[in-house]
């Protein structure tokens, strides 16, 4: 079983708490008979709140939180005293998390900056005491507000992985071990397909002390856009990528083709994928000879810049990590 160190999708039920109830008390003094409404108001209820946290790269330490109850608000007193505030519940998570109302389907909100905050479930408004009530024609209002309900339900949390690189290919092309190779990440490496069944992520370590994120997305499948393969579940981590690195192993039958099926494959996913800076890196060059290099070069015709590199010897890593800068400082400008 692969290792689970990597969540990007879970559920909560998430409650937040009722409003305090309004206080109908009626001010009772010596030598004040008739004091008048001095009823104070409820207190909001808690709130469930997310916030951005850039340390954390995963849901996972959400894994086993199935139910988040934010505190109810107190009650209002005498003399106008206002019933505390319900306790909110804070949850952390990762930019690039995405917060949707199960039962609706309807987009919450997502995170996508370090401390920003998006309420989840917003907690019930106190009710209003009995001294907001009193008026010329009513001196000694008896009654006062309930504080509202708290609202509930399950709220899905989707993270699309906040990555400067996206590694994009087929299964077994060689991402894991290009991000192994240029990173600390240690993803599981095999010689079949779909060794990667989570989205890994590692620091690339670049001159002068610079550095970036790669993320090796799992690998992708023709029809991966109607769910086929791992399918859409990953797809999504390609949209918070700032470049796409299409990855394509120099000893398949047409690179050109392959490059062109993963393509389609994002455009039918969404589109405006495609409209991203892209770079290819044909992966295990050491695996061909160098007339078949030089024939792929020949039939080569592609939209985007490409170089030929091993993880292997290390032949062509430096050149790809200097395109992928270049590329990087392009896109954000």
């Amino acid at each position: 079983m692969p290792s689970q160190n990597f969540i990007d999708r879970i559920r909560i039920f998430c409650s937040s708490g009722k409003g305090g109830a309004g206080s109908a008390h009626l001010r009772h003094e010596k030598f004040i008979p008739k004091g008048g409404p001095d009823g104070g108001d409820g207190g909001t209820g808690g709130s469930v709140i997310i916030v951005g946290n850039r340390h954390r790269w995963t849901l996972l330490h959400l894994q086993y939180t199935k139910h988040v109850k934010a505190g109810d608000g107190e009650s209002g007193g005498r003399q106008r005293s206002q019933g505390a505030r319900g306790e909110d519940r804070v949850i952390e998570v990762p930019l690039g998390t995405v917060a949707i109302d199960e039962e609706t389907g309807e987009q919450i909100g997502e995170i996508t900056e370090e401390g920003q905050t998006l309420v989840i479930k917003k907690g019930g408004r106190g009710g209003l005491g009995n001294w907001n009530f009193k008026s010329p024609t009513l001196q000694t209002p008896r009654f006062a507000q309930p504080g509202e309900p708290g609202v509930e339900g399950w709220v899905v949390f989707e993270l699309k992985s906040f990555a400067d690189v996206g590694l994009i290919g087929f299964p077994n092309a060689g991402k894991s071990t290009l991000l192994a190779q240029v990173t600390k990440a240690t993803p599981k490496i095999a010689d079949y397909p779909f060794t990667t069944l989570q989205p890994q992520l590692g620091i690339v370590r670049y001159r002068d002390g610079l550095s970036f994120v790669m993320a090796d997305i799992p690998g992708i499948i023709a029809g991966a856009h109607l769910g086929r393969g791992i399918g859409l579940r990953f797809l999504r981590h390609t949209e918070r990528n700032a470049i796409l690195l299409f990855v394509i192993a120099a000893d398949t039958d047409d690179v050109e083709r392959d490059y062109h099926t993963l393509c389609e494959e994002l455009r039918l996913y969404k589109p405006e994928l495609l409209e991203k800076k892209r770079a290819l890196a044909i992966s295990k060059s050491d695996l061909i000879t160098q007339e078949r290099r030089e024939q792929i070069e020949q039939q080569l015709v592609v939209d985007v810049p490409y170089l030929f590199f091993s993880s292997f010897s290390g032949e062509g890593l430096q050149a790809l990590l200097d395109l992928l800068w270049k590329l990087l400082q392009e896109a954000n400008q």
